[in-house]
């Protein structure tokens, strides 16, 4: 199941942005994380594939969303341009971004390569 992330939830369970330094991820599994807007329709056709990646990677990975208009410094402190931004984000070392829409089979492979997990 997805979780949408506030700025402050993010802060609990990502990373802390607010104390500065470099990253350190909080989590205890790799993270997926879909920046998106309610009126995109890019952001709308992924939606149903990510609730599927969520069910199908239920205790390897989590899977969040993040509304960019609810969350506009959040979404600015990625530098988030366009939308979806997918946020993949290791156990180690930093997170890595991918913008625009992908398919299943394209997220599967990203999640096997950026996050090293397969199902």
């Amino acid at each position: 199941m997805t979780e949408h992330l506030t700025t402050e939830s993010f802060r609990g369970k990502i990373f802390d942005f607010s104390k500065g330094g470099d990253w350190k991820f909080l989590g205890k599994r790799p993270a997926f994380i879909d920046f998106y807007a309610d009126w995109c329709m890019p952001c709308k056709m992924l939606s149903p594939v990510i609730d599927e990646l969520a069910k199908e990677y239920a205790g390897k990975v989590d899977i969040f969303k993040i509304d960019t208009q609810a969350e506009q410094a959040l979404a600015a402190s990625f530098g988030i341009m366009s939308i979806p931004s997918l946020l993949f984000v290791p156990l180690e070392g930093d997170p890595k971004m991918v913008t625009g829409g992908r398919s299943k089979e394209e997220l599967k492979g990203l999640f096997k390569d950026l996050l090293g997990v397969e199902i």
